[in-house]
């Protein structure tokens, strides 16, 4: 249970433990004719393997209020998708599986590639890009929510918390994040939220000075949660990257568009664990290392957008005040750990930091060596003028599929 203290830029919806999800489930269901909700679930075939997903459907099958689920389907042949068809056929609501990797998909893929619109790498940012595309060629929600396949400690309530803010008859929210606490088996998780991103934040505000943008991120309790809801509008407007810069590009493009009154982070989980990347200090193009690169540069790049300078001057000064500021961290990490009778392996700790260190220089030389490079993808506003049947060649493509 949490408390009710509001800091930082945007509201926080809190789990103070009074309201039992099924009165949650019963206005949701009150509200759905008015407001049609979307559920996303991008993943691999892998996760339907795996310990976390199986227990996800079940989960799902007791929400009575979903219109519809659309699964985003990566890395699967077709003999996979066949088994995927089957694996979600349980799902009482109308739900819509994309084979990205499917032939059909491709082509479609292939035509936005000649426009200059098909996102430039595989990963988890295009497979979401693809979903909320044919969501809107549905053209039933009024509010998608998302959420990642691997969570292994998963409830219902997940769905039910991150919807309710956007569509609340009386709530005037446009976009909300989940937040969830991160520790499992008596350990500290969220390394990289915890080690990279908020000391680089405050590194960056220590080197360019108070910036609204850098206060925004810091806001949220947990910045690089997969899990979000927002209104169709939202959907429609914005770019996402295709890295693994998702999450913070994501609140980027809101922080851009939106005031803080639309924004708002919600408790949705009192425990949560899911599958945990490798730290890959020797492969800088997998595991944490791409991670912390990725994201890395999201932050430099909406500060250059900002009219912010960098150099390598400047990028040395930012990975020595990042340096410091994460290591004083891991003191207050280490203190809180104990008072709760955790466990915090400190050596651990400081090798992650050392290698998010390198991280931020590596995504510094990128930045700085690329000036043109697009890393974010067109939103679906341009997409439709650029190839205005696109909607009708992705319900099409699905439901070819389907038919296999």
């Amino acid at each position: 249970m949490s408390d009710f203290f509001q800091n930082g830029r945007i509201a926080t919806l809190h789990n103070l433990g009074a309201h039992p999800i099924e009165a949650l489930e019963k206005q949701l269901n009150e509200w759905k004719e008015r407001k049609p909700m979307c559920l996303v679930l991008p993943c691999l075939y892998s996760e339907l393997e795996g310990p976390a997903l199986e227990h996800i459907v079940d989960e799902l099958c007791k929400v009575t209020y979903l219109d519809q689920i659309i699964i985003g389907l990566d890395r699967a042949t077709e003999e996979e998708f066949r088994h995927a068809k089957k694996f979600f056929s349980r799902l009482p609501q109308e739900h819509h599986i994309l084979w990205n990797d499917g032939p059909r998909l491709r082509a479609i893929d292939a035509v936005l590639a000649d426009h200059g619109l098909a996102p430039s790498e595989l990963g988890k940012g295009r497979n979401v890009w693809y979903c909320l595309g044919y969501a809107l060629a549905l053209g039933k929600a009024k509010a998608v929510a998302l959420h990642d396949c691997d969570i292994l400690t998963y409830k219902r309530d997940i769905v039910a918390k991150l919807f309710y803010p956007v569509v609340h008859p009386t709530f005037n929210y446009a976009f909300c994040k989940g937040y969830y606490y991160r520790a499992a088996s008596g350990k500290l998780n969220g390394r990289v939220s915890r080690l990279l991103v908020s000391p680089l934040v405050r590194a960056l505000e220590k080197v360019y000075g108070a910036d609204d943008y850098l206060d925004f991120i810091d806001s949220f309790r947990y910045p690089l949660a997969g899990e979000f809801s927002m209104v169709m509008d939202v959907v429609s407007s914005i770019r996402i990257p295709s890295d693994w810069g998702l999450e913070i590009g994501v609140l980027s493009e809101v922080n851009r568009r939106y005031s803080d009154e639309r924004v708002c982070q919600v408790d949705i989980a009192d425990a949560y664990d899911h599958k945990h990347q490798d730290l890959s200090p020797d492969n800088p193009d997998g595991g944490l290392s791409k991670m912390s690169t990725d994201i890395s540069k999201s932050l430099f790049r909406k500060l250059a957008i900002k009219g912010r300078v960098f150099t390598p001057e400047v990028f040395r000064t930012i990975k020595a005040s990042y340096y410091r500021l994460a290591l004083d961290l891991v003191d207050r990490y280490h203190n809180d750990a104990v008072i709760n009778g955790m466990t915090l392996d400190r050596n651990q700790e400081e090798d992650t930091i050392e290698l998010f260190t390198k991280c931020i220089m590596r995504a510094g030389e990128q930045f700085l060596s690329d000036p043109t490079e697009r890393p974010f993808m067109s939103n679906w506003s341009r997409v439709l003028s650029a190839v205005p049947d696109v909607y009708g060649r992705l319900r099409e493509a699905v439901d070819e599929d389907r038919a296999i």
